[in-house]
């Protein structure tokens, strides 16, 4: 059976979802999306005057991944307006599913009191593992743009070792670096072992510091800070994968003159059309459970 589903606001990721979910035969509706102009001249999809027509037209409504920065409007690359989350959880939607990414606790409380059901697509298992690949690729292309040395060789160390950390741990030892993990649990240091990966443990950072060329952290907590960043080779390029606040003291960087990217939502920059096939596999999972 075809669905009625709008998407509102989101990016790239959300426009191509939206074209290839109308191209399965779905009734597709848009809001929040008139700076996409692939949306606006695509015939096969009904682009909503207002919010509430959108979201009272669907039985499925999909926001933006990730959801908000601010907690206050939805993320809307594609919009000239804000869409304020008040007006998504308005009215009575209990007969509806609200599908978004990295919803923030607040919104998510203020959307379940709308919505019959209110999904946080990033926490499912299967879309977290195929955007690990994504990320994964993403950063090596960071690290080959910003080091000045080929990546061959180069001493890397990775602080996490969870999905995210083991996948990037994989592919930048395929580029023939030499990949050292650090991680706090024991099982996660055995396992960096039958990896065939060096292991550090989190908690006794310090001096060894000075060999890396390339940090990358995974964790979402704060880690590395200006104590741990006196250790650092000058030309050391930091990358932070984690969520906000990051686990790489930002201002600390700034002030040592250290190179820090802090590169979040590596998925829907690299490989949107890519991206938007995990989440729209996902969403029909979601949908035939």
């Amino acid at each position: 059976m075809k669905e009625k589903i709008s998407l509102i606001g989101g990016d790239l990721r959300i426009s191509n979802l939206a074209q290839m979910i109308a191209k399965d035969g779905n009734v597709v509706h848009v809001y929040g999306m008139e700076k996409s102009e692939e949306i606006m001249n695509n015939k096969s999809i009904i682009k909503s005057e207002t919010l509430n027509k959108a979201i009272e037209d669907s039985d499925i409504i999909i926001g933006s991944i990730p959801f908000s920065h601010d907690e206050n409007k939805m993320y809307a690359a594609f919009s000239n307006e804000n869409i304020e989350i008040n007006d998504l959880a308005k009215n009575n939607n209990k007969d509806k599913i609200f599908i978004a990414g990295s919803i923030n606790d607040k919104s998510y409380k203020l959307l379940a009191n709308s919505y019959g059901n209110v999904i946080d697509i990033m926490k499912k298992e299967e879309l977290v593992i195929l955007n690990t690949i994504a990320t994964a690729e993403g950063t090596i292309e960071i690290a080959i743009k910003n080091t000045d040395k080929v990546l061959s060789g180069s001493k890397v160390l990775i602080l996490g070792f969870g999905r995210v950390g083991k996948i990037v741990a994989e592919k930048f030892k395929d580029m023939s670096t030499i990949v050292t993990c650090a991680a706090r649990k024991a099982t996660d240091i055995a396992w960096m072992k039958a990896f065939g990966f060096k292991s550090i443990n989190i908690n006794s950072l310090g001096k060894e510091l000075e060999q890396f060329d390339i940090i990358i952290n995974t964790v979402p907590k704060m880690i590395i800070n200006k104590d741990l960043m006196k250790y650092m080779k000058k030309d050391v390029l930091m990358i932070d994968l984690a969520s906000n606040p990051g686990g790489i003291n930002r201002d600390d960087a700034k002030e040592l003159n250290l190179k820090l990217i802090w590169a979040l939502a590596l998925p829907g920059k690299i490989a949107p059309i890519t991206s938007a096939e995990f989440i729209k596999q996902t969403i029909y999972n979601i949908i035939s459970e």
